[in-house]
C-alpha cells in the first residue's frame, strides 16, 4: 500500500510516499499504527497526547477525508489512494 504524505511528514519519513507492504486491506487506524510502527516521528505531528488524531490533519481516501467515512474504521484496500495533510499555513 502506498501513501503519499505532505508538507513536514515528508521530512520524517524520507520522501513524498512511504510503502506499506503486506497490507491488501486493513482500516485507517491499523494502516496507521504501521505507519507509526515505521517511522515513530510520525506518531508524534498526528495524534494528540491522549491518542486522537489532531483535528488539522487530513487523511484523505480516494479523495475523501476519513473522517467523514467512517473515520479510524474506514475500509481501505491496496488499490485505494492514499493521502496525509498535516496542517498548513503562512501568507500574509
Amino acid at each position: 500500500m502506498k501513501i503519499r504524505v505532505y508538507a513536514t511528514l515528508r521530512d520524517i519519513v524520507g520522501g513524498p510516499t512511504v510503502q506499506l507492504d503486506n497490507l491488501t486491506e486493513t482500516t485507517v487506524g491499523e494502516m496507521l499504527d504501521q505507519l507509526f510502527t515505521r517511522h515513530p516521528g510520525v506518531r508524534d505531528h498526528v495524534l494528540t497526547g491522549n491518542g486522537e488524531m489532531h483535528s488539522a490533519f487530513h487523511v484523505l481516501i480516494n479523495g475523501r477525508d476519513a473522517r467523514y467515512l467512517n473515520g479510524p474504521e474506514t475500509i481501505i484496500t491496496a488499490d485505494d489512494e492514499v493521502r496525509i495533510f498535516p496542517p498548513v499555513g503562512g501568507g500574509s
